[in-house]
């Protein structure tokens, strides 16, 4: 058995083991030529009758209730199917619609979060403005597919609009930020915002490999090739070596974050482990 094998069928065991059901047929689907239609099927679960996604779809959001940032993870899980001809699309569309606020964009995270069992940096305040944690991503998205609803003419307004006053942005604000604009349909505008920015992006960037805590690394920004590369292909090979040895003993990844219970180092593991794999496939590592 060859060493790329290898990696694939241990991150197999470890989802069989732990992962939720999402990602085991996300996994088959992707890996093992399974079917497409029944991760649709599970992904619909996920969704709520206001077109949201909720039902922790994103592990640290435990309550039932749509919120933002769990229509930007199924937005990533369609993506990865290329199945963006959903009907849950132009639902959660409209969702993102009925939740932007006066500036344009979508919260991060919407004051009913209080009312459920969640991580404990998941606090806003009573009328949080749009933010480009998920806004952006979701919109990038939306274009890539070729997505046309009204909400996405507001948000790519919003988009433009935040990015152009970005000075010193988290790494979260910023791969939102880069995701956009990898992804946005207006090629000539988002080349230029991006050489503005490049070295602010940058900045947010962890490249030693042994540096503790949440930090993000290339393969964060960088988790396919780019439209507009960041990193030279020296750095990504590094990380991606990195990526390869940092396969657990027993096959799979998790998040660098704290794991506030321990159900969500599982889940987040199983999600994590689908999505190192469709990284280093992308890279050419599988």
């Amino acid at each position: 058995m060859d060493g790329q094998t290898n990696v694939v069928d241990r991150a197999e065991q470890y989802l069989h083991r732990h992962g939720r059901l999402i990602d085991r047929l996300r996994f088959e689907a992707l890996f093992r030529g399974g079917s497409r239609e029944r991760v649709h099927d599970a992904l619909r679960c996920y969704q709520n009758a206001d077109g949201g996604f909720g039902n922790a779809l994103e592990p640290d959001l435990r309550g039932p209730g749509s919120q933002p940032e769990p229509v930007e993870v199924a937005c990533w899980i369609l993506d990865e199917l290329d199945a963006f001809d959903s009907p849950m699309v132009p639902a959660a569309c409209d969702y993102l619609a009925s939740i932007t606020t006066p500036d344009g964009g979508v919260p991060f995270v919407l004051p009913s979060v209080r009312d459920t069992l969640r991580a404990p940096w998941w606090q806003t305040d009573d009328a949080p403005p749009g933010n480009l944690i998920p806004t952006a991503s979701i919109a990038g998205l939306l274009h890539k597919h070729g997505i046309t609803h009204p909400w996405l003419a507001t948000a790519t307004d919003f988009c433009w609009s935040e990015i152009a006053s970005l000075k010193e942005p988290g790494a979260y604000e910023a791969r939102a930020a880069l995701t956009f604009l990898n992804l946005v349909s207006d090629r000539e505008r988002a080349e230029a915002e991006f050489t503005r920015l490049r070295d602010t992006l940058l900045s947010t960037v962890t490249f030693d490999l042994n540096a503790p805590g949440h930090v993000h690394f290339p393969l964060d920004f960088a988790p396919a090739p780019s439209n507009l590369p960041l990193f030279s292909q020296d750095v990504l090979d590094t990380h991606l070596d990195a990526m390869l040895a940092a396969q657990s003993a027993d096959g799979g990844w998790g998040g660098n974050w704290t794991m506030w219970t321990p159900l969500v180092e599982h889940e987040w593991g199983g999600y994590v482990t689908v999505h190192h794999l469709g990284t280093l496939r992308a890279y050419g590592r599988l």
